[in-house]
């Protein structure tokens, strides 16, 4: 690291003066309660979700595990495989789902089926038995199957499971208004809500600031490559801080409103928020809203 940069020369100076720097970017973006959520409150009441939905946990992390056994047997082996983290699903545990049927099997030379003869098809009233568990506990899982399951060798099936998305949590916000408003009111709300003196406004092809509204999307800072999920998710006005003129352009012309804020205005209002949530967090410690630090535009 060198001093040749002006970013290079924050971190230096935080180092030499022993201040630690977490910069919660973009997820305090997305979080529950974040900065994104923060601007729809300036907006108005209606249903609230993300643009992109995030999932609460990582591709593949998860499996199900499926087996088939005796309906008098699955009482236990819930029990035994609930006992390594099996069927955790979110704050409910011993998850399971259970499904009837009827199973068949020849057993081999040399088995000891536990219904019926040795090279005879097998008949026997079963139930699907399924079970989630993560990657990490899938070994146990499969050992305490094994253990308390009543068969010699006991069919089972592992299946990867994919992220479970989160409508609350992701990338922008998309609110559908209980009620409407005209695009200039939702230009004042915006700007006493955000502190700001103005909003630019790129009104879609055919409107103008009478035009009702109720379906609204937007993202904080530079949310460009957002507009197009506003767009195709039904969105008649879409909020950022700042875009590039084509794609202002393009949106209009797909018959979506454009407003901008300007990238530091559609964040920096929440920091005052973000103080009030760490005191409740860290009520030991002194928590400061930076004075010096504001936007750097000055207009003539």
């Amino acid at each position: 690291m060198t001093d040749s940069s002006a970013n290079e020369r924050v971190v230096l100076e935080a180092i030499t003066n022993k201040i630690a720097v977490y910069s919660p970017h973009t997820s305090l973006d997305v979080a529950t309660g974040g900065v994104n959520d923060w601007i729809v409150e300036g907006i108005g009441i209606g249903d609230i979700r993300a643009l992109r939905p995030f999932g609460n946990l990582p591709p593949d992390e998860e499996c199900k595990l499926i087996t088939f056994c005796p309906e008098d047997k699955i009482e236990a082996l819930r029990l035994a495989m609930s006992s390594v983290s099996c069927g955790r699903i979110g704050n409910y545990e011993q998850c399971s789902f259970t499904t009837s049927g009827t199973g068949t099997f020849i057993g081999g030379e040399g088995t000891n089926p536990s219904s019926g003869e040795a090279g005879e098809l097998q008949r026997v009233v079963e139930c699907k038995f399924e079970m989630v568990v993560s990657k990490a506990s899938l070994s146990l899982a499969i050992q305490a199957l094994r253990q308390f399951h009543p068969y010699e060798e006991p069919a089972l099936e592992v299946h990867e499971l994919g992220e479970r998305p989160r409508r609350e949590i992701g990338i922008g916000r998309r609110i559908h208004l209980d009620k409407s408003l005209q695009l200039d009111e939702l230009a004042r709300k915006l700007k006493k809500h955000l502190g700001v003196g103005y909003v630019r406004v790129a009104p879609a092809a055919g409107k103008d600031d009478r035009a009702q509204v109720q379906t609204i999307g937007l993202c904080a800072g530079a949310g460009g490559s957002v507009c197009k999920l506003a767009i195709d998710d039904g969105c008649e006005v879409f909020i950022t801080g700042e875009m590039t003129h084509h794609n202002v352009v393009a949106a209009t012309a797909r018959g979506c409103t454009v407003m901008l804020t300007g990238h530091t205005n559609s964040e920096r209002g929440y920091l005052p928020k973000l103080k009030e949530q760490l005191s409740q967090l860290l009520p030991e410690a002194t928590i400061s809203v930076s004075k010096s630090d504001s936007s750097p535009w000055t207009y003539f």
